[in-house]
């Protein structure tokens, strides 16, 4: 079962249901369920937290906003069969999987994971189990979490084609998507913010367009994960800025080999990622 039939809850669905699986959905939108029907991304939905409906699903995958998944726990767990697994998309982790794992009943186990793969669209509309293939994936235990679970969790990243499967702690977790996600929307942000020029778009090459398309962003599921992360986030950003402002030193002062090194670092490190 889906909880929540958005972008990646539904590319979720979309993959699995073509390995044959039968898949449930819970969504907030009654267009959202007839759409997914229509499209065969389900086999059934509903918009409400039926008893009925949740306590027949063995694996749930949670894509809802951090705050909403720790309400719906909070308020529909009794109903999960006895058993079940549940697992999650959500962007942070720690102020999330101690909640979670805290409240929930004892025969029920939820594994964390963060699929590092998304567009800068949303809605079921937009879902495509393409955007896992080669992705990697983040498996985030905890001392709670049986061996049994986390296969699961990485069967469920196999199924789906994920590339690299890695496993972190919520805390590396954080510390890690502030850098490599949270700051790089952050440098996006701040770009397109630069300039109010409407006639950008006439001039802009493809590095421009490769650099901002994250820019184009949902501001209340953003601006939750980065006051979730503020600290690593904070942490990030500093760091960023004063690497930036010793790169705009150096330009000022015409210091041509500092400036070659930090290319020569860059194009190293770069060059890692493709490998």
């Amino acid at each position: 079962m889906i909880v929540g039939l958005g972008l990646i809850g539904g590319s979720y669905a979309k993959g699995l249901k073509k390995l044959g699986f039968h898949l449930s959905a819970i969504a907030r939108r009654q267009e959202t369920i007839d759409y997914a029907l229509k499209n065969d991304i389900i086999d059934e939905g509903t918009i409400t937290a039926d008893p009925e409906f949740i306590k027949k699903a063995d694996i749930v995958v949670f894509a809802l906003y951090p705050h909403v998944f720790k309400e719906w726990i909070r308020d529909n767990q009794q109903f999960f069969k006895p058993g079940a697994i549940i697992t999650d998309v959500t962007g942070v982790k720690s102020c999330v999987v101690y909640d979670i794992q805290n409240m929930l009943r004892d025969d029920v186990e939820f594994i964390a994971a963060h699929p590092m793969a998304g567009k800068e669209v949303y809605g079921v509309e937009n879902a495509d189990e393409k955007i896992f293939y080669g992705a990697n994936y983040i498996i985030v235990p905890t001392e709670k979490n049986t061996d049994e679970a986390i296969e699961i969790c990485r069967e469920l990243a196999l199924l789906l084609q994920f590339g690299r499967i890695s496993s972190l702690s919520p805390e590396e977790h954080d510390e890690m998507i502030g850098f490599v996600s949270q700051l790089t929307h952050c440098i996006a942000i701040t770009l397109m913010n630069c300039s109010d020029n409407e006639l950008l778009v006439n001039y802009v090459g493809d590095s421009f367009r490769d650099l901002t398309r994250i820019a184009r962003i949902n501001e209340n599921m953003w601006s939750e994960l980065f006051l979730l992360n503020k600290d690593s986030l904070l942490n990030e950003m500093d760091k960023f800025l004063a690497e930036f402002k010793s790169l705009r030193d150096e330009l000022a002062a015409e210091d041509t080999e500092g400036m070659k090194e930090k290319m020569r670092i860059s194009t190293v490190r770069r060059a890692l990622f493709d490998k």
